[in-house]
């Protein structure tokens, strides 16, 4: 364990020294899980926001994107359920004094019994090799059995006691596991409690006749009463999606893990509007599409997992989460939804207003089915930049940090460097940088011997370096060092941006 709080001190410690994320109003003493995007890390941000919202709108003729406002009517929150079952289990320690998400303690207990019952198939599998047959020792080893149907045997209680809420079970379950404080081993909690987490806020002049009004605590909800709008105005035919990126707010009571849960974070959600009775189909699709988009980045297909809901939201009828192996174990990264028509019949009801689609074949008005997808831009950026942070020992005897990152998101796509200060390399340099800024953004840098810049470019994720030196006055050409493989190619100035556009361009990535 103390290996994984290492690894993750580093990425925090890191993300900070190359100017990727900051605490916000740090001078102040910051506010607690509230985060600013550096130099740096608002272009990685920008990019990763960009390489999701090309691919689902560029890439598919049927969805459209949308910027809906952070604010919107009261009536809103009611419809969609937000106002009444928005909340969290909440429970106190009362010799510590931390507050703790119920329902989260017991399934990071849940999570270590499948743990041990991983172990044991990997030690069986190492025992066995060739011969070993995971399927059978899964099915048959009465230790593997006895954890992992612990295991579903809590989150199926959980799942229903939740679902009732009955949150006097909720805590028996926690003291009949024997769950301590994580922090202290103090086992004296208070009773599980309710607690929203929607941001309230006023609308209006004065103090009397203002509205009370919320922070939107999703994006999906200005999709939902756009509908129509956009099926009108766009002549969109079913099946059709509309994306969205943008803030949302949730006044979570445990806000840990660096930028994985905040206050203030950035969605990007994408809502699929299907036929009644299509939407199996359309989740499935979405489901393999939206993995194949992770995939896509190449930060290693083991660091993914689907884990299908046993406890459906009162509005599906089928849910998955992409988990992602975080410096802090899986965790959910995407969930993909089947929404079935709750919400655009939620907002009928509240509004008077008809949300349906008239179809031409079958000649008829319905309300579609939902199909959603949703990420948390934040928790893509971290496991971007946590996988991607690196140290390896070289030949030679060294180490080097580097930051990995994959290339179509990186923040700086070259720095371009002058060998020396002088005989006329810096002019040659910064003519290079002119003429490839208007394409990708590019660093120059002068400063320091050359060994060091280039420690300093892999450190902050540059995938290439591009070296003038004094053969460049003779032959026009420059020295390509990779980031990841530190190779060094001598190529034309003429041919930088083919270079650049094979290893940044999104359409390489993503086909």
């Amino acid at each position: 364990m103390a290996n994984k709080d290492d690894k993750f001190k580093k990425v925090i410690a890191h993300a900070k020294e190359y100017g990727y994320i900051f605490s916000s109003s740090e001078i102040y003493d910051g506010l607690s899980a509230v985060y600013d995007y550096g130099q740096n890390g608002v272009e990685l941000k920008k990019n990763i926001r960009e390489y999701w919202w090309k691919s689902m709108v560029f890439m598919h003729q049927n969805i459209v994107g949308l910027d809906a406002a952070i604010f919107m009517h009261p009536t809103t929150w009611k419809a969609s359920g937000h106002v009444d079952a928005f909340n969290d289990p909440l429970i106190d320690n009362k010799d510590s004094k931390k507050r703790y998400r119920a329902d989260v303690l017991i399934e990071d207990y849940a999570e270590k019994l499948l743990q041990k019952a991983n172990k044991e198939i990997a030690k069986a599998a190492k025992r066995f090799g060739e011969a070993f047959n995971e399927e059978e020792f899964k099915s048959t080893n009465p230790r593997v059995l006895k954890y992992l149907g612990q295991r579903e045997e809590i989150l199926s209680r959980m799942g229903r006691s939740l679902e009732n809420e009955d949150l006097a079970d909720v805590k028996a379950l926690i003291e009949e596991l024997g769950i301590a404080d994580p922090e202290t081993g103090s086992k004296n909690w208070t009773d599980v409690r309710q607690f929203n987490l929607m941001f309230g806020t006023k609308l209006g002049a004065s103090a009397d006749t203002a509205t009370d009004l919320y922070l939107r605590p999703e994006t999906a909800q200005g999709i939902f009463v756009n509908f129509l709008n956009v099926q009108k105005t766009g002549r969109m035919k079913i099946p059709f999606g509309i994306a969205q990126t943008g803030k949302a707010f949730r006044n979570e009571i445990v806000a840990r893990q660096f930028i994985f849960r905040m206050r203030e974070f950035e969605q990007m959600e994408m809502q699929f509007f299907v036929k009644p009775g299509d939407e199996m189909k359309w989740y499935e699709y979405w489901k393999d599409t939206r993995l194949k988009w992770h995939l896509s980045l190449g930060l290693g297909e083991e660091n993914y997992r689907f884990h299908d809901h046993d406890k459906l939201a009162h509005y599906a009828n089928a849910a998955a989460d992409i988990e992602f192996n975080f410096p802090f174990g899986f965790k959910e990264l995407e969930g993909i939804h089947s929404r079935t028509d709750f919400d655009l019949k939620a907002h009928e009801e509240h509004s008077g207003k008809k949300l349906q689609f008239f179809d031409p074949e079958m000649k008829e008005n319905y309300v579609p089915y939902v199909v959603e997808t949703s990420v948390g831009l934040d928790r893509m950026f971290l496991a971007v930049f946590s996988t991607a942070l690196q140290e390896e020992k070289l030949e030679d005897g060294t180490s080097r940090v580097v930051l990995r990152l994959p290339a179509v998101v990186a923040p700086v796509k070259a720095a371009i460097l002058p060998l020396v200060k002088k005989d006329g390399l810096p002019e040659v340099a910064n003519k290079i940088v002119e003429d490839l800024k208007w394409n990708y953004n590019v660093a120059y840098d002068e400063k320091d011997a050359i060994g060091r810049r280039y420690r300093r470019q892999d450190a902050a994720g540059t995938p290439l370096c591009i070296t003038v030196d004094h053969d460049t006055l003779n032959d026009n050409t420059v020295t390509v060092r990779d980031r990841d493989t530190m190779e060094q190619t001598r190529v034309p100035i003429s041919e930088l941006k083919k270079i650049l556009s094979d290893k940044i361009d999104m359409e390489n990535w993503l086909k």
